[in-house]
């Protein structure tokens, strides 16, 4: 991705996003050619000059300060993530990208992951690409793969490829669009922070290619971080249900996080997920979990 580009793309997706109204410009809708904001109101309400604005439209960022880049964020609204997401993308990382390096699960991460024997959890790399995951984890989210996937850094398994390429997987999720957009806006907020990810460059090359329904997201420009919520999921074993999510981040790595997955106790979610536990636990005749049948009646 050229970083200059995505910041004169992302300047003028939120510009065409400000109706004039909202921030007191009073106007006949007719002499408008532009949706949004002009550049010379952007300007001026954000007390920059024109040229100076039209730079950075341009993708000429160079020396602009953080005061700058808070003057436009207002007078856009954007909020937290998107002002930081500016910021990535006015004063990106000089540093040369790098071949792709395949990452892996430490021992102490595997048995983490281990040791949580009733909550499904993965772990993950910045990219969303699964470095490993628990019994209880691999029967929730992709129960149709391979356990070892993982193990294979070419194949392993990567959530967001998944949600627009993997047809068991996108029918997971009851609101597919909205976990679409919430995987896209974060994957933009990564890609702002780390330019130089050419195995990240890769992967969103890739989906622009293999899927239009991603395309038409990403030109959008959505940004997003997503730490915690709730997800609704339609199990193929055991039925609905709604689970919160978690993702802790761990120290001294490059941006490896482990996501995991709990039902409020008492709820019909929480015997689903109990079920799925129950049915998933390893026995000595096979290595393999065995998922229940969902009763239909």
């Amino acid at each position: 991705m050229d970083a200059s580009t995505e910041l004169g793309d992302f300047l003028k997706s939120r510009r065409a996003a400000v109706r004039p109204e909202d921030v007191g410009i009073t106007t006949a809708p007719a002499r408008r050619r532009v949706a949004g904001l002009r550049r010379e109101e952007l300007a001026l309400l954000a007390g920059v000059s024109i040229t100076h604005y039209t730079r950075l439209e341009q993708g000429r960022a160079a020396g602009v300060s953080d005061s700058v880049l808070d003057a436009i964020a207002r007078v856009l609204r954007l909020t937290e993530d998107e002002t930081a997401h500016l910021k990535d993308l006015a004063r990106p990382a000089r540093r040369r990208p790098a071949a792709p390096r395949a990452e892996h699960a430490t021992p102490s991460a595997r048995r983490l992951l281990a040791a949580m024997t009733d909550v499904p959890a993965l772990l993950l790399d910045r990219r969303g690409d699964v470095l490993a995951w628990n019994r209880l984890g691999h029967a929730l989210l992709a129960p149709h793969l391979p356990w070892q996937a993982p193990d294979t850094p070419a194949d392993r398994p990567n959530l967001v490829r998944m949600l627009f390429l993997d047809e068991h997987y996108r029918a997971l999720y009851t609101d597919w669009k909205e976990e679409a957009h919430l995987a896209v806006a974060s994957l933009r907020l990564t890609a702002g922070r780390h330019p130089d990810d050419r195995a990240l460059a890769e992967l969103i090359g890739r989906l622009s290619i293999q899927s239009d329904e991603f395309t038409a997201l990403w030109a959008r420009h959505p940004v997003r971080t997503c730490t915690s919520g709730s997800k609704s999921l339609r199990h193929p074993a055991v039925g609905t249900m709604e689970l919160g999510f978690e993702n802790l981040c761990l120290p001294g790595t490059t941006g490896q996080r482990l996501i995991a997955y709990t039902a409020e106790p008492g709820t019909p979610s929480d015997a689903a997920l109990r079920l799925l536990a129950a049915t998933t636990a390893p026995t000595t005749a096979s290595t393999e979990p065995e998922l229940p049948a969902l009763n239909t009646q």
